[in-house]
């Protein structure tokens, strides 16, 4: 439910500016978080899962006395947030894609596989620390772009992102460590 509320947030927010003034389509966003918290609280109880509903309502919040411009923040947030924590699984050495790989592939992986994967998270802290700038620099930058980015535009540069990996791990990085 939070992502689909993510995906929509940008440019419903921008939309609605159009029919209605700040005032209230902040008020608005600042119910619908209450809400989303607090389905997401009955649904699933777990304090990960109310992250994204907390951030949007305190940001929101705070935007309600402070402008436009904080609104434009949360996915700025959001983005560093993920940084935060391939950063720390990197740091760690948590091998936070090894993990995820290995819950969603279904076969078991090889020994070089394996490798490849273990270094994965470093691809995604830059993966992710390109993306914070990108959020960043449109917060300055035209609403209309930011919405774009800031809804879609993401989870394109994601998935190109992983196909890289895909393509540059099965041609290239598994055979280097087979060696």
């Amino acid at each position: 439910m939070s992502s689909v509320f993510t995906l929509l947030f940008a440019p419903t927010f921008l939309i609605l500016l159009q029919y209605f003034d700040f005032q209230k389509v902040i008020s608005f966003f600042i119910l619908l978080t209450v809400v989303l918290f607090i389905f997401t609280y009955k649904k699933t109880k777990f304090s990960k899962d109310l992250t994204v509903p907390t951030i949007y309502f305190f940001i929101l919040l705070l935007a309600y006395y402070y402008g436009f411009s904080l609104v434009k923040f949360i996915p700025v947030f959001l983005s560093f947030i993920f940084f935060t924590i391939f950063m720390n699984s990197t740091i760690n050495k948590k091998e936070y894609i090894l993990n995820i790989t290995r819950k969603f592939y279904p076969k078991d992986l090889s020994n070089q596989e394996i490798l490849f994967l273990k270094n994965g998270d470093i691809y995604w802290v830059w993966v992710t620390g390109i993306n914070t700038i990108i959020q960043f620099i449109l917060v300055f930058y035209d609403n209309i772009l930011w919405a774009f980015y800031s809804s879609v535009g993401w989870y394109i540069f994601f998935f190109i992102s992983l196909v890289i990996q895909i393509i540059y791990g099965r041609f290239y990085a598994i055979r280097m460590f087979g060696k």
